[in-house]
């Protein structure tokens, strides 16, 4: 999605890219043309204001427009810390089944945004796309929700 995202912007991002072991995220993003700078947890499952000010001397702010701090990848650690963002969006793929919003609302109530993805093969994994709508505006009625497919462009 954040991939699909910065190539359709064609303006200058940079990502901070959290992830427990690996760089293979910000490669990906840096083949596309954004600046991506790695932090590996380790055994932390989420980004810390101090990890995220670390990277932020590593970027240069004034080549760029957008900044997207990516947090480590599940739906209950990074709720829960502020990194100093001025927007919270959390990725939903319809994959992780309609109650992920019910089972871990904290992510969601903090959410300005969230994203539905991969929209274009809800039949094919079972996802009642109404049930996942109606969750999601259940916990967090303030979030504005977009329904994505970044593979086939939709949303």
């Amino acid at each position: 999605m954040l991939e699909r995202t910065l190539v359709d912007l064609s303006i200058p991002a940079a990502v901070i890219v959290g992830d427990l072991a690996t760089d293979n995220d910000a490669a990906r993003l840096k083949r596309v043309g954004a600046q991506a700078i790695p932090i590996a947890t380790g055994n932390v499952c989420h980004l810390e204001a101090s990890m995220v000010a670390a990277a932020l001397d590593r970027l240069d702010l004034n080549t760029i427009d957008l900044l997207f701090i990516e947090n480590v990848g599940n739906l209950v650690c990074p709720a829960a810390y502020d990194l100093g963002e001025a927007m919270k969006v959390v990725l939903f793929s319809v994959t992780e089944g309609e109650d992920k919003p019910l089972k871990y609302p904290t992510t969601f109530k903090n959410a300005d945004v969230v994203l539905l993805t991969k929209t274009d093969i809800a039949e094919a994994v079972g996802c009642d796309l109404a049930l996942a709508r109606q969750n999601i505006h259940a916990v967090a009625p303030q979030a504005e929700l977009f329904e994505l497919s970044a593979d086939r462009g939709r949303g």
